[in-house]
């Protein structure tokens, strides 16, 4: 009888790659970077949040229209994913292109080591260093709440969320890059095409519809959009992590020498096509919630309630172009609410394709919104809900909610504040200890990481 191979533990491994992470220079020339980006970030943030409360502390209407979600807790992720997508790809080349440059792979590869177990030690401390990465983010949190700030709880673990599945996505792409290459710099080129490329995607979807759409929706920043609005997306969730995985098995396949090219390009084929599969169905599970704390991407519970109960397809036919502002916020604050509050929801925009944006733009009728529903249609122009949801509850022939049940029960959270003395921790403070740890990490080579 054949003997199976013997499986060596992980944890020696995953030592080995924290130590590779902790006495390398990019983990930490990331962390000095962040303290000062996101302190700017945060410290702009309060400023203008502070500049908006002023009036809205005697003018509730105006509180209500406050949220530190999007005024402060977004802007400050901005300089954290910006770092993230330009500088990460390096630290996780690193953890695999040193070991291909040093021979090191090859001894790895003969130890009693299964190669997706060497990938996802790499990757398990790649997730480490976006955890020490994250120390800035969390410290202006802090100072937030410090400042007497509202911080709710679903919202910012939503946010969080997103951020980590974008990193664990941008980490595996460099990963693959790394595999595929012989060289870091060649690794670091193909993967920032990758990242760049994605952003290439969105700005040529600003001006044209079609295929530009469809692909726009498939970048990163897509992927991670959905979290910094407070929509818990399950789809997008289902898709990063599989995308993720596949792409962290794709690495296992092109990462050992010796292995026949013929045996690897079969093998890639079966993963993509699984993970094209796996992908296509997370589509269809059609589950997002709003975690916002004022529900900002819903409407009033009792039109969702009444628009639960609408059962006919919902045709909405929209006459402008992709670029017209106004479809972005009927998109956002009416379209794709009733199609998570609607079970049959059908959106065209007339002017998606290059041929009928030249007509549309012309044409007496662009600006109009055409609802049809149960064979009976109706014309607006205009973009907000609470013109919209009448026009609909008139084709479906069901009575509007009562006036007093359609109203916001959050009041807002207005605070002036200053920020200003936080630039000691962000620009100095920080920075210090960030650079104290690297000191400490890359000069005392006798740490004894057994006891890590």
């Amino acid at each position: 009888m054949r003997s199976r191979r013997p499986i060596a533990p992980l944890a020696p491994l995953l030592r080995k790659e924290i130590r590779e992470l902790a006495t390398g220079n990019p983990l930490w020339v990331l962390t000095l970077l962040l303290s000062p980006l996101v302190g700017y970030s945060f410290i702009q943030a309060v400023a203008l949040y502070a500049e908006a409360s002023r009036p809205a502390l005697s003018i509730p209407e105006l509180a209500r229209q406050l949220s530190p979600f999007d005024g402060i807790l977004v802007p400050t992720l901005g300089g954290f994913y910006l770092a993230i997508t330009l500088l990460f790809p390096f630290i996780a080349i690193r953890l695999v292109a040193s070991e291909k440059a040093s021979g090191g792979l090859k001894l790895l590869v003969q130890l009693p080591y299964r190669l997706t177990g060497l990938v996802a030690a790499k990757f398990a401390a790649l997730t480490l260093a976006w955890l020490v990465a994250l120390i800035p983010v969390l410290s202006a949190l802090a100072g937030w709440a410090f400042l007497g700030g509202h911080l709710d709880i679903h919202e910012t673990a939503t946010l969080l969320l997103g951020h980590l599945l974008y990193a664990a996505l941008i980490g595996a792409i460099a990963f693959l890059a790394a595999a595929l290459t012989e060289g870091g710099a060649t690794a670091a080129i193909l993967a920032l095409a990758v990242t760049l490329g994605s952003w290439v995607l969105d700005f040529a979807a600003l001006d044209r519809g079609g295929v530009s759409s469809v692909l726009a929706s498939l970048s990163l920043t897509a992927l991670l959009r959905p979290f910094e609005q407070g929509l818990l997306s399950i789809p997008n969730i289902l898709a990063m992590l599989i995308a993720t995985a596949g792409l962290l098995a794709l690495t296992a396949i092109w990462l050992p020498p010796g292995t026949s090219l013929r045996r690897k390009l079969s093998g890639s084929a079966l993963i993509i096509g699984a993970a094209g599969i796996l992908i296509g169905g997370a589509a269809q599970a059609a589950i997002v919630l709003d975690v916002t704390a004022d529900r900002q991407n819903s409407f009033s519970p009792a039109d969702e309630e009444l628009l639960g109960r609408l059962r006919e397809r919902l045709f909405v036919t929209v006459h402008m172009a992709p670029s017209d502002p106004r479809v972005a916020d009927l998109d956002r604050k009416v379209l794709a609410r009733l199609k998570r509050a609607m079970p049959q929801v059908t959106v065209r925009i007339a002017g998606s394709d290059q041929a009928s944006l030249l007509s549309t733009a012309g044409d007496a009728d662009y600006g109009e919104i055409v609802m049809t529903y149960h064979g009976r249609s109706a014309t607006t122009r205009s973009t907000g809900a609470g013109e919209m949801l009448p026009i609909l509850y008139d084709l479906a022939r069901v009575s509007s909610p009562a006036p007093g049940t359609t109203g916001s029960d959050e009041p807002g959270y207005p605070l002036v504040a200053d920020a200003s003395n936080s630039a000691v921790w962000f620009y100095g403070v920080e920075p210090f200890a960030f650079a104290a740890a690297w000191w400490f990490a890359a000069g005392n080579r006798r740490i004894r990481w057994r006891r890590f």
